[in-house]
């Protein structure tokens, strides 16, 4: 077994005494409430961390000549290195992580010295968002809560749409969509024209299942004409909004213009990725291989780009590579879905005894997750539905899908529900997962397959067969486990008959 629990290295020191993560329902319910909050002053906050007296030095004598000018030199590029990334966490950017550790160190003495500083807070929390989001240390989710909620109580009525756009970042890294609902809306109410509040909410919107909404989002956004280095990003979440509404070809070429626009290399790695997800969706091994490995090289922390390598890799029939790669993804972010899918190639390459100690990882990884406040549902009733207790699965998703109905929601809890034996109800969610007119335009292989399945054993064949042959003609390597049965499925279905009807 390799070693896939390491940690990235880098400093992970916090300004906060870490006193334990709280239970996901209250972490969730004091972000929803952050907002409101009022009246405590920052000092509170500084208590969490330990206080010790710096140590007497003496003066050092100033530098002269060249020494003193390179000296001067690097500060200035320091200082210019920092504003550049606090720009980008500020607009929701990718940074790269040697910067955001730079940039964190810098607002923690900040905020040590100035503790009023509530801007400084904002960039501080915001930075453990990113951090967080790039590394899945999950201490560094509670730490942005506790920095964002000392900006805004530091701020009171005179604060900016800083805090609570970074407050919506967190709650949409969390998957906590009706708290980045309001508090993108939030942010949106304090600076109307501010173009970096929109992605948030769109994101918002989809988890939630409001697609007109997040589409009226794009419009404003789009409307607004952000230019230099916010037109990347927006045409990024065009791309993403495209993909959602079945537009493949529109959304390829918005993330590919979108690459090739970034300012950063982080940035240009985030799109590249984007656009290698969005070839394997198609079923371009090459062509998504050739963009994660493009990505993986201009930031080698990009942790998405190295599982979307392992992902293509596999597919290409390169096992041991794919491993590899998965390997690389995990030591730099240990997230427990990219495990679900190692554990899942370990299965489909008959190596149970390694597949099982990833599983049990998924497991493991999750709970931490979850502790820091993520909603890890989505992903705990995926497990449970095809490796665990289909009932459990059914359970969970039913109550995610009534806090936050998205696509996502729907087609898994259709599934868990076809895994439980309920074929009837689990069509409808089956439906609206894949189903245009009910709001899955996306064209997703897993949603069609699972929606053949379905249909097979409620004995609609002709549906069953049309959807199962979707999927494989969608991306015929969505799955190392359920491409296969996709495949065998449609074969003793057998060819359609010439007069059977046509599938509703």
């Amino acid at each position: 077994m390799c070693a896939l629990d390491n940690r990235p290295s880098g400093p992970t020191t916090s300004l906060f005494t870490e006193p334990g993560p709280p239970p996901r329902r209250r972490v969730l319910r004091r972000l929803l409430v952050v907002a409101l909050a009022g009246g405590a002053a920052a000092g509170a906050a500084l208590m969490l961390w330990p206080q010790q007296p710096a140590p007497h030095r003496a003066a050092a004598p100033p530098a002269a000549g060249p020494r003193a000018a390179e000296e001067r030199a690097r500060a200035q590029a320091r200082a210019v290195a920092q504003a550049a990334t606090q720009a980008a966490v500020l607009d929701g950017l990718p940074a790269a992580l040697p910067d955001l550790v730079s940039l964190i160190g810098a607002r923690e003495s900040q905020v040590r010295a100035h503790p009023k500083d509530a801007r400084a807070w904002a960039v501080l929390g915001a930075a453990y968002v990113e951090r967080g989001r790039r590394t899945a240390d999950t201490a560094d989710y509670p730490r942005a809560e506790r920095a964002l909620q000392t900006s805004v109580r530091t701020a009171g009525n005179k604060g900016g749409p800083e805090a609570p756009a970074a407050l919506a970042a967190l709650a949409n890294a969390r998957r906590d969509f009706p708290a980045a609902r309001r508090f993108g809306e939030e942010a949106l109410k304090a600076a109307p024209k501010r173009w970096s509040t929109y992605p948030a909410l769109i994101d918002a919107y989809d988890g939630l299942g409001d697609y007109k909404a997040a589409r009226s989002a794009l419009d404003k956004l789009m409307a607004l004409k952000a230019g230099g280095a916010a037109r990347p990003a927006v045409m990024a979440r065009a791309s993403a909004v495209y993909r959602d509404r079945g537009w493949r070809e529109d959304a390829a070429a918005q993330v590919t213009d979108a690459a090739a626009a970034a300012g950063t290399p982080a940035e240009q790695a985030a799109y590249l990725t984007q656009a290698g997800e969005l070839a394997f969706e198609r079923g371009d091994r090459d062509d998504a291989l050739r963009h994660f490995t493009a990505a993986a090289r201009l930031d080698p922390g990009q942790a998405a780009a190295l599982a979307g390598q392992g992902r293509a890799l596999a597919a290409l029939g390169r096992t041991q590579e794919a491993l590899t790669a998965y390997e690389g993804a995990l030591g730099h972010r240990p997230s427990p879905d990219v495990t679900l899918e190692l554990a899942e190639l370990y299965e489909s390459l008959g190596m149970g005894q390694q597949a099982e100690a990833q599983y049990a990882s998924v497991q493991t990884r999750a709970r931490r997750e979850a502790d820091a406040g993520v909603d890890e549902e989505l992903l705990v009733g995926r497990y449970e539905a095809d490796h665990g207790d289909a009932q459990e699965a059914v359970q969970r998703l039913s109550a995610e899908w009534e806090r936050q109905p998205g696509i996502e929601v729907a087609d898994a809890l259709g599934w868990a529900l076809h895994r439980a034996g309920d074929d009837k109800e689990a069509l409808v969610y089956a439906s609206i997962a894949t189903d245009s007119t009910k709001g899955g335009g996306v064209r997703s292989a897993s949603y069609a397959f699972h929606r053949g399945m379905i249909e097979r054993d409620l004995e609609l064949d002709a549906s069953a067969r049309r959807h199962l042959q979707d999927a494989l003609r969608i991306n015929p390597y969505f799955s190392p486990l359920q491409a296969p049965v996709a495949r065998a499925t449609l074969s003793t279905l057998g060819d359609q008959p010439p007069n059977e009807d046509a599938p509703q």
